[in-house]
């Protein structure tokens, strides 16, 4: 019986009513553009295909680490992915919660759920303010680094088996993840012709890449050790709306190594590489800013 009336209670607390017509892909605002080299900005306006390309529907629960997260700015609210980093906090990209300097004036955190449209008796849709949102802090609106947030939640989140924590790489675990099957998950758009996002969880796999693999796809400019990224075979990629979304790969259950960073502008099924935060990299960062403990 507590546990319904604080299910009930954060249902209330996150304001139940949202107009998905006024909610947009964070791609389809200006501050996602600003921080993309001058090369991709001819394909601004541009319609590629978005959405999690070639990939497939989630079975209710899969994924009970991720997240649509629901950032308000001046333009209006961003969709975007994330993962449940504890009970207080969530993880996901810094562009997904950030317009240039500026953070979101809040928003809402959807968690456990299968189909973001519906309030199912499994979600929590938790409201979170500006004050709770931490961004890298050199992270800047005019480039691509340190892509990385933690947003601490009004209400603590209620674990159950729909709703669970990521796990993230052991402090001592230095290894790059080349070769291991990567797995994207998000409500990134479906349909070109609607400009539809995709009101239930899709996921695609291909394999995680080294990242010299990855640099003779991208460049060295483009491509740090802070990044990790997923091969572009058969169109399989993250896209709008996926941005701050996990990657996963099977190691002893679900180890969430990435952060859906940036892909091709040119359209995310064209075989190239999506790129990601690589969550290793920035594991004492994301410590020192909430309560999460890291494995040794």
């Amino acid at each position: 019986m507590k546990s319904f009336v604080l299910l009930v209670a954060l249902f209330a607390a996150a304001s139940a009513d949202i107009d998905w017509s006024k909610v947009r892909p964070i791609e389809d605002f200006d501050h996602y553009w600003a921080r993309l080299p001058a090369e991709m900005q001819i394909y601004r306006y541009a319609r590629p295909s978005h959405r999690v390309t070639n990939g497939q529907e989630a079975t209710p629960g899969q994924f009970p680490y991720q997240i649509a997260l629901l950032s308000n700015f001046a333009g209006g609210t961003g969709l975007c992915g994330g993962s449940v980093l504890t009970n207080n906090y969530i993880l996901t990209a810094a562009h997904c919660v950030l317009s240039g300097t500026t953070p979101a004036t809040g928003g809402t955190a959807i968690i456990g759920a299968h189909n973001r449209n519906v309030e199912e008796p499994s979600q929590q849709r938790i409201a979170f303010s500006t004050a709770g949102i931490v961004a890298h802090p050199a992270y800047t609106p005019t480039n691509i680094r340190n892509d990385v947030a933690v947003v601490r939640l009004n209400s603590p989140i209620v674990f159950n088996d729909r709703v669970q924590p990521a796990r993230l790489p052991a402090r001592s675990d230095t290894r790059q993840f080349g070769g291991f099957t990567g797995t994207v998950s998000g409500f990134g758009r479906t349909s070109d012709a609607s400009q539809a996002t995709s009101p239930v969880v899709m996921f695609t796999s291909n394999p995680v890449m080294t990242n010299a693999d990855c640099i003779a796809s991208w460049n060295a400019v483009l491509i740090e050790p802070q990044n990790v990224c997923m091969h572009g075979e058969g169109g399989r990629s993250a896209c709008n709306g996926d941005s701050g979304g996990p990657l996963a790969v099977q190691d002893g259950g679900s180890l969430q190594i990435g952060i859906v960073s940036f892909g091709s502008a040119a359209g995310c099924s064209i075989g190239m590489p999506s790129v990601y935060a690589r969550v290793s990299f920035f594991l004492g960062w994301i410590e020192a800013n909430s309560d999460f403990t890291a494995a040794p």
